[in-house]
């Protein structure tokens, strides 16, 4: 299972909330509206929403991350955001770089819908077709090498496919488009791994799992690393705007 301790995330991967601004600025928050953080993290973001003006409720798998969140003065809950237990409460969900971690997303946007006023929209940004593309060929290949098969849990849809699902969800979809975003990491791509890849290496036994970062940081130098030093990795984001009808029940 994927764990997140909000220290390391903080260390090795604040550029995923920093990056955020451009969900907010399709959500456009005004203030008053109620919002539901879905996958809130360590509440950067969420925090965001609140000094906008907005009445925001955040939620997140992780109970680590939601104290984290409500550390900040913010309101969290630990939830499965592919159970969301909501009735017509929000004005708008968001979600930022947390949808692609969840492996039912019929069930999300389900709940997403019967969360939403009508009238509701859910804006939200998500790993897309081709998002970490070199690194999964690297895991894919160190693992063969041990005559293992061991899948990356994640869901990274093109646009036709993750439109198409929101339109069988009942909403709308005005805007939403696949943008490559290569990205470095502000430290050792090993850090990245170890967090990022964390229920991948389970698969590896403990006392061979150095060994086995070691070759998939190998494999992705000639690829990933920089003449400067930095490690871009090879990020690819969905970035959508959905919209529940007004006359919905």
């Amino acid at each position: 299972m994927q764990e997140w301790n909000p220290t390391q995330y903080a260390q090795t991967a604040r550029f995923v909330s920093d990056l955020g601004e451009a969900v907010l600025a399709l959500l456009a928050p005004q203030p008053g509206e109620r919002i539901l953080d879905l996958g809130c993290g360590d509440g950067v973001l969420t925090l965001k929403l609140q000094t906008a003006g907005c009445r925001v409720v955040g939620i997140d798998a992780s109970p680590e991350m939601v104290m984290a969140t409500q550390s900040r003065g913010l309101t969290a809950h630990v939830m499965d955001g592919m159970a969301l237990p909501f009735d017509r409460e929000f004005d708008a969900v968001f979600s930022n770089a947390a949808l692609h971690w969840m492996p039912q997303p019929e069930a999300v946007i389900s709940g997403v819908w019967r969360a939403l006023k009508p009238g509701g929209r859910f804006v939200g940004e998500l790993g897309g077709q081709g998002n970490i593309a070199t690194i999964l060929t690297a895991l894919e290949t160190t693992f063969a090498a041990r005559g293992l098969n061991v899948p990356y849990p994640c869901f990274f849809p093109d646009p036709t496919t993750y439109r198409q699902l929101l339109e069988a969800g009942g909403f709308s979809v005005p805007t939403i488009e696949l943008i490559p975003r290569p990205t470095p990491l502000p430290g050792d791509l090993r850090d990245w791994l170890m967090l990022f890849a964390q229920s991948s290496l389970a698969w590896v036994l403990p006392e061979e799992r150095a060994d086995f970062i070691t070759e998939v940081v190998a494999r992705l130098r000639p690829q990933l690393y920089q003449p400067d030093g930095v490690w871009v990795v090879d990020y690819v984001r969905l970035r959508f705007l959905a919209q529940k009808p007004p006359n919905a029940p």
